[in-house]
């Protein structure tokens, strides 16, 4: 960790910068094409996506430290942020469905807000960027956690809920 302490801080901020600079490319590059045409039905059902994507990082976001989260608990205490994995995995709410939840909200408000060309460019790079992501994050949880994420990995999804629980698993596939 180049940044110790403060290496979930600045990874924040790099990324910050870095979403905003790909917005600004996408928007002077794509924003003076029309919203799409799409039919009747379709407008309400990608609001409703992009809603229940807006009800989930809400709910979710609850459930995290975004203190944490954001880098600040780390620097306050200076301590690398493994130090704090100390106070367990968080399995409950919304984390006991899925284990990247967070993510799935903004997946869905993404994909439900692409009406137009620049917001289905932001939608494709925004999934492959989480996807992308992701993988990283898991690799970092497995070392953090061991055993207790191994687990908690085999019998939660990792972005979509089942119903009736976890499908059964091939490999290690995205679900």
């Amino acid at each position: 960790m180049v940044a110790g302490p403060a290496h979930r801080l600045v990874y924040n901020l790099l990324a910050s910068v870095h979403l905003g600079v790909v917005l600004g490319a996408g928007w002077r590059l794509l924003h003076g094409f029309p919203a799409f045409t799409l039919p009747a039905v379709v407008r309400p059902l990608l609001a409703l996506i992009f809603l229940a994507g807006l009800v989930i990082l809400a709910v979710a976001g609850r459930s995290y430290d975004l203190a944490r989260f954001a880098g600040f608990a780390q620097l306050r205490r200076w301590v690398p942020d493994s130090a704090l994995a100390t106070e367990g995995l968080a399995t409950g709410g919304m984390n006991a469905r899925v284990r990247h939840p967070l993510y799935l909200g903004v997946l869905l408000m993404l994909w439900g807000g692409s009406t137009t060309l620049f917001a289905l460019a932001t939608a494709v790079c925004g999934t492959v960027y989480i996807l992308v992501g992701i993988r990283f994050e898991e690799d970092k949880l497995l070392r953090l956690y061991g055993d207790a994420y191994a687990a908690y990995r085999k019998h939660v999804p990792m972005l979509l809920p089942w119903p009736g629980g976890h499908p059964k698993r091939q490999g290690n596939h995205l679900l």
